[in-house]
């Protein structure tokens, strides 16, 4: 099918230098869509290894400084193996929010055969982004970390190293949730584990030193606080961009609501899955979401 002088090809920017569809680079074959996603950024990654590390810190603070030297072992048990538990669920949904594809648009995709092939109506407009040379989808925003156009972009989170879409936002609330938790569990431990030092013995309510065991929990204490203020906002602000179906950009940017309007279970079913179970706190689980073909483009 040719394109008329009817169908309009729109640049966001309106720069004439990108507007010719013979300097973008043809589609990425489909086959080449299941390789593992991965962001390159240096800052991203420290991010993400200092991540890891923290609740590596927070777990050998728990595991060695308050349970093993307790003299209840039913409090120890209990309290580390549910530390335990959600700490490794916090970093599993990390894990799978970094390396989760989060709705990348095929990079370089604005060919003049691909415009062809979308067979658009008279008048159609079509988006195409000047940075990433691909036809922009409708609530898609261009990152400059990915250097891709993200389906429902909320925001580029260095602490994941990865951008949170359409396809790994549940993750990403995933390990807000659980990080807040494991924070709020810490804090606990840490006061109960203060009293029990000042009934008893200091030499005796740790294998370390009393200098050094207060040291360790006053660190505890400042990192777990201060993630627990965090993570908390940053999961209430997506479940409520979750509920009401806009994204942390389409908020900042006071976007005009283009699409359909749904309710708050909805909307949550579209992010954690249909229907509800167990399956919406694994980060195992994957979304059966329904999502549009990578290559539909109409806008």
């Amino acid at each position: 099918m040719m394109i008329t002088p009817v169908h309009r090809t729109r640049d966001i920017e309106r720069k004439p230098e990108y507007l010719q569809p013979e300097k973008c680079v043809p589609p990425p074959s489909r086959a080449s869509l299941g390789t593992m996603w991965f962001i390159r950024d240096g800052c991203g990654i420290a991010c993400a290894v200092v991540t890891w590390m923290l609740v590596f810190y927070a777990d050998f603070v728990v595991l060695l400084v308050m349970l093993v030297p307790s003299r209840d072992y039913v409090y120890s048990v209990i309290n580390g193996t549910l530390f335990n538990t959600l700490a490794f669920l916090a970093l599993a949904s990390h894990f799978r929010a970094m390396l989760t594809d989060p709705g990348a648009v095929p990079k370089g995709n604005a060919t003049k055969e691909f415009i062809e092939s979308l067979q658009l109506k008279p008048g159609q407009v079509v988006y195409k982004c000047p940075k990433c040379c691909s036809i922009k989808p409708d609530r898609a925003h261009h990152c400059s970390v990915c250097k891709r156009c993200i389906r429902k972009m909320d925001h580029h989170c260095p602490w994941v190293n990865n951008c949170v879409g359409e396809n790994n936002q549940k993750y990403f609330v995933l390990f807000t949730m659980y990080i807040a938790l494991i924070s709020l569990h810490a804090l606990i431990m840490v006061g109960f584990h203060f009293l029990y030092c000042f009934e008893e013995d200091w030499t005796k309510c740790s294998s370390f030193s009393p200098p050094t065991t207060v040291i360790l929990l006053i660190l505890l204490c400042f990192e777990a606080l201060l993630f627990l203020i965090f993570t908390s906002v940053m999961f209430g602000t997506q479940v409520h961009s979750i509920c009401t179906d806009e994204t942390g950009i389409e908020q900042l940017k006071k976007e005009e609501r283009r699409w359909a309007k749904k309710t708050k279970w909805m909307n949550m079913k579209a992010v954690f899955g249909h229907p509800f179970s167990i399956a919406w706190l694994s980060p195992f689980a994957t979304p059966d979401q329904g999502k549009a073909d990578p290559y539909q483009y109409v806008v």
